[in-house]
C-alpha cells in the first residue's frame, strides 16, 4: 500500500493527512473535487512542529473527507483487500514517528486500532482546527498516531495550547499531557452494550488490556449504560447536516475540479460535483439535506442537539464514578474491502464506539486496539492508563 498522496521530505519524521494543510502541496481530503487546490498557508499544527524542528515527511490518503470506515475510499489510493488506513500504517512501519489527523467521525481511532498504533483525539478545542479541511466543525478535532503514549505526548506538547485564528480554540496556552501518572486505584469501566457488539476477538482484546490494568492496580467493572446509541445517532445527525453545508462551498468556481462540459452556471455546479464526489459523500450530502429540511429539522437536528446536551449531562455523572471508560474502537479486528454503496450503513453502525467522543468533544484514545474514553481534559489520565499497559506488554 502506498500511504501518500504527497512526498515532501525524506528525511521527515511526520506525516500529514490530506485533510490538513501544508503550504504549497495539494490538499484535496482524498476528494476529486479538491484535485490540484494547493494552500498559501499551511495549519497551525503544521507550523507549531515545523518551528520546533520537525519536518513533515508527505501527505497520507484519507477517504474522501474522512467519512469511511479507515480511508478506504480515496480518490487518489489504489483499492485495498485488507483496509488500513495510510496514517496509521506509515507510523505502524516505522517511516515516520508521528503522524496528524483529523478524526471527525472515528476513521483515525479504528485506523489505529487495525494496525496497532496509538492515537489520541484530545478535548475539542484543545489543538487549534486553522488549516484542516473543515466538514463537521462542533465535533472534529485533529489528533495524533504515534507507535506509544511517549510518541503521543511529545507531538501533543507542541501542537497543543490557544490559536487565535482558530475561533473554537479554548483559552488555555499550555496541556498536560502525563504518561506516568500512578494508576493504582483508578477505576475504569467496560461497557456491557457496547462489548455485546464486538465480535469474540475485539471482545478478548478488550478483557485482555482490562487484565492488565489489573496488574497496575487499576480497579475495572463492566457496567450498563445506555448512551452510546443514541449518542451514535445524534451525532451522523449532526455530521451529516455540517458536512452538507461545509461541502457546498465545492462548486467548480473558486478552485479544484471543474467540470469539462457546461452550457451554465447550474451545469457547472450539478456536473462538477457529479463528477468530484463519490457515493459515500453524496449519500452523506442528501441525508444531510434531509435533516435540515424544512419538515424534519425540529424533529432530527434540533433533537439531536438536545440529545447532545442530555449525553453530555450522562458523561459527566459517570465520570464523578470512574476516571476511563474501555471499549472497543471497532466490532471486528479486520475491515476487508466492500462496495461502495454498503459504506453510509456500515459507517453508521460502527461509530456507535466512536460517536460519543465528538458529539461531547472528550478525549478518546486508542492504543493496543481498544478504546479509553475520559471526562474533558483528561489526556494525562488516559495516557498514564494506557503507558501502564504498554508496560506490561513489553
Amino acid at each position: 500500500m502506498n500511504n501518500y498522496t504527497s512526498k515532501i521530505s525524506d528525511k521527515g519524521t511526520i506525516a500529514v493527512d490530506d485533510t490538513i494543510l501544508v503550504k504549497g502541496v495539494q490538499a484535496a481530503a482524498g476528494s476529486r473535487i479538491l484535485e490540484g487546490f494547493k494552500p498559501l498557508f499551511s495549519a497551525e499544527a503544521v507550523d507549531r512542529l515545523e518551528k520546533a524542528g520537525y519536518e513533515m515527511a508527505g501527505k497520507t490518503h484519507v477517504g474522501e473527507f474522512g467519512l469511511d470506515l479507515v480511508g478506504e475510499f480515496s480518490y487518489y489510493a489504489e483499492k485495498q483487500e485488507q483496509l488500513k488506513g495510510a496514517a496509521a500504517q506509515a507510523v505502524a512501519d516505522g517511516e515516520v514517528k508521528a503522524a496528524l489527523g483529523v478524526d471527525m467521525n472515528g476513521a483515525t481511532r479504528r485506523a489505529a486500532s487495525l494496525s496497532g498504533v496509538d492515537f489520541l483525539k484530545p478535548t475539542y478545542g484543545t489543538v487549534s482546527r486553522y488549516g484542516i479541511i473543515s466538514c463537521a466543525a462542533s465535533g472534529e478535532q485533529l489528533g495524533v498516531y504515534a507507535a506509544d503514549v511517549n510518541g503521543i505526548k511529545e507531538v501533543m506538547d507542541v501542537i497543543a495550547g490557544h490559536d487565535e485564528k482558530d475561533g473554537t480554540s479554548l483559552k488555555e496556552e499550555k496541556y498536560d499531557y502525563s504518561t506516568d501518572l500512578s494508576v493504582s486505584g483508578k477505576k475504569v469501566c467496560i461497557v456491557k452494550e457496547l462489548m455485546e457488539k464486538a465480535d469474540e476477538d475485539t471482545a478478548k482484546k478488550v478483557n485482555a488490556y482490562a487484565d492488565k490494568l489489573r496488574g497496575a492496580g487499576v480497579v475495572v467493572e463492566e457496567i450498563s449504560v445506555d448512551m452510546f446509541d443514541v449518542a451514535n445517532t445524534a451525532w451522523q445527525i449532526l455530521m451529516t447536516a455540517e458536512t452538507c453545508n461545509n461541502v457546498s462551498r465545492y462548486d467548480g468556481v473558486k478552485f479544484g475540479h471543474r467540470a469539462a462540459e457546461y452550457k451554465n452556471i447550474d451545469e457547472l455546479y450539478v456536473n462538477t460535483r457529479t463528477e468530484g464526489f463519490n457515493f459515500l459523500t453524496k449519500a452523506v450530502i442528501l441525508y444531510g439535506s434531509d435533516v435540515l429540511s424544512k419538515n424534519r429539522y425540529d424533529d432530527c437536528y434540533g433533537k439531536s442537539l438536545k440529545v447532545r446536551r442530555v449525553v453530555a449531562e450522562k458523561f459527566a455523572e459517570l465520570m464523578k464514578k470512574y476516571d476511563a471508560v474501555l471499549t472497543p474502537v471497532c466490532s471486528k479486528t479486520s475491515y476487508t474491502a466492500y462496495e461502495m454503496d454498503k459504506a453510509f450503513g456500515l459507517v453508521f453502525e460502527e461509530s456507535v464506539f466512536t460517536a460519543v467522543a465528538n458529539l461531547i468533544g472528550v478525549p478518546a484514545l486508542t492504543s493496543g486496539g481498544v478504546q479509553l474514553l475520559g471526562k474533558a481534559f483528561s489526556e494525562s489520565v488516559l495516557l498514564s492508563l494506557a503507558g501502564s499497559a504498554e508496560r506490561a506488554g513489553e
